[in-house]
């Protein structure tokens, strides 16, 4: 069995941008990069599909969605920050209310 091809984001855009071109078949440009024109028209679509994504104002839903993940990655670290704090606070006042070697005692 033959291994599936996985062709690069750079290949595909240059291979649909000629057949954009019109200057040779689809049939010529597939048989130049050794693609089946089957894929290449299926890429030809997909690319069209996704054109005017290029042209919209405003952040993408990727990007919405990453800038969604990065507020709730520093509010947990916010959280981890505060919770540092008031172990490191108990621990101390521990220390005070209890002695020094209150660690020792309670075994």
């Amino acid at each position: 069995m033959r291994k599936r091809t996985h062709y690069t984001a750079e290949f595909k855009t240059k291979a649909v941008l000629e057949i954009l071109s019109e200057e040779f078949t689809v049939n010529q440009i597939a048989e130049k990069y050794s693609v089946s024109p089957v894929v290449l028209s299926r890429w030809k679509k997909e690319f069209l599909e996704r054109a005017p994504e290029v042209f919209k104002k405003g952040p993408s839903d990727a990007e919405k969605e990453l800038e969604s993940k990065e507020e709730h990655i520093a509010e947990l670290e916010r959280k981890i920050g505060q919770l540092t704090y008031e172990v490191d606070w108990m621990k101390k006042k521990s220390a005070d209310i209890l002695g020094p070697d209150w660690k020792k005692k309670s075994r």
